[in-house]
């Protein structure tokens, strides 16, 4: 089944122009935060397959957020979430080792802090309004902490660390109906229908999903950095909430 654009919309809507409380809200200039030129050229040849300004006005992010950000990879995120949030806000990065392209990020933007994963080290050291990861949840698949994936642990530590009403974001490589987690390892994807059942074990509840990085075209059966399917690949974006 597809889904329409409309939650994405409406997380536009609501950040341009809602009215909530009796203040009107302040929209994210989005298009500055991608256009800053402390960005390097590999990301923002990456943006329009990526689409970082819907993909975060769906998140909710917006100056001063707190955001942990899960696995961070090459940093794409983690820089843009920085930008994004300003300096009232902060990025806390959670990685099973050390990432160079993060610490060399926060060195000159003092609102990045990089966090390795190790026993009882928490995603941040305050409460936070956003856990985010993108294209990482199904390698989360393919290690352990003990007996546990580290999906399983980190969903838990994501509930923990999140606000009353936080929202947990996770965006991912989808796989063929049916397929579930076996192609974690293989293809790197995962099936949205078993991510979602694990995090709502974890005591989410699915708040909305949006169809913006979907692609039609893409058949499941390419490994994600194949030539021809990188960048276009299918992909699921879900946004969870912690109850109140």
């Amino acid at each position: 089944m597809r889904y329409p654009f409309t939650h994405t919309a409406l997380a536009i809507a609501l950040f341009s122009g809602a009215l909530v409380a009796g203040c009107a809200t302040v929209a994210p200039d989005y298009a500055a935060f991608l256009a800053s030129p402390a960005r390097p050229a590999a990301d923002t040849v990456r943006d329009a397959d990526r689409k970082p300004g819907e993909l975060m006005a769906f998140g909710g992010i917006k100056p001063g957020t707190i955001v942990a950000e899960l696995v961070p990879g090459g940093g794409y995120y983690t820089r843009l979430l920085s930008l994004a949030v300003g300096p009232t806000g902060h990025v806390y990065t959670y990685g099973l080792r050390a990432n160079p392209a993060v610490a060399g990020w926060a060195q000159g933007h003092p609102n990045v802090t990089e966090g390795i994963a190790g026993p009882g080290v928490g995603l941040a050291p305050v409460p936070v309004d956003v856990v985010w990861t993108t294209l990482n949840y199904h390698d989360l698949k393919n290690s352990k902490t003990g007996d546990r994936d580290n999906a399983a642990v980190l969903n838990e530590a994501a509930f923990k660390a999140l606000k009353p009403g936080g929202y947990y974001l996770i965006n991912d490589h989808q796989t063929a109906k049916g397929v579930g987690i076996t192609q974690t390892a293989t293809l790197h994807r995962i099936e949205d229908v078993a991510v979602i059942r694990e995090v709502e074990a974890a005591g989410f509840k699915l708040d909305a999903r949006s169809a913006i990085l979907a692609h039609p075209g893409d058949d499941h059966t390419l490994k994600v950095v194949e030539t021809g399917i990188r960048g276009k690949t299918d992909q699921f974006v879900l946004r969870f909430r912690k109850p109140r």
